[in-house]
């Protein structure tokens, strides 16, 4: 059975215990939508302040959603458009601070104020993007960043030796 901790307040802290939470979920399993679906649930159940965590994977040239945890969200993201098509196009990490302030963002959830994306890597091929929303402005620090890129590292380990990817 697994089970997430209460935040402690420290956020190098809790970020550690999430980075070797998601080692130990996806160590050995090598199916892709397995090692997405149990890393959005652990994002989404674990930081606070977060109204939607999950991944966009990429198909021809567009985003389509994969696993998330959150209210239902935009099927499919152009490359280019919007934070996660941003993210997509130029393989850089986007925080936004105020996401109604970002051009041509795409609102799936009218609560959303800031989020961070991040790109998925496999074998240098950008395979999709986890992308976190939350209903605070300014939401995502240079830590969350950090952390949550440590996060992503671990995950595209386990991703390319996946059967799917």
């Amino acid at each position: 059975m697994f089970h997430v901790e209460k935040q402690s307040g420290d956020p190098s802290k809790d970020y550690h215990l999430l980075v070797k939470q998601v080692e130990a979920i996806t160590d050995g399993e090598p199916d892709l939508i397995a090692n997405l679906a149990n890393a959005a649930a652990l994002l989404y159940h674990s930081l606070p302040e977060v109204n939607w965590a999950g991944f966009y994977l990429a198909k021809g040239g567009e985003l389509v959603l994969g696993p998330f945890n959150g209210l239902p969200a935009c099927v499919r993201i152009p490359s280019g458009k919007g934070v996660c098509g941003t993210a997509f196009a130029t393989g850089e990490v986007q925080r936004i601070a105020d996401v109604h302030a970002f051009p041509g963002h795409i609102a799936c959830d009218a609560a959303s104020q800031s989020e961070i994306v991040i790109p998925l890597k496999v074998n240098g091929q950008i395979i999709g993007v986890l992308d976190i929303d939350s209903p605070v402005k300014d939401r995502f620090s240079e830590v969350d960043e950090s952390y949550l890129i440590q996060f992503t590292e671990i995950l595209q380990q386990a991703l390319s030796v996946s059967t799917d990817a």
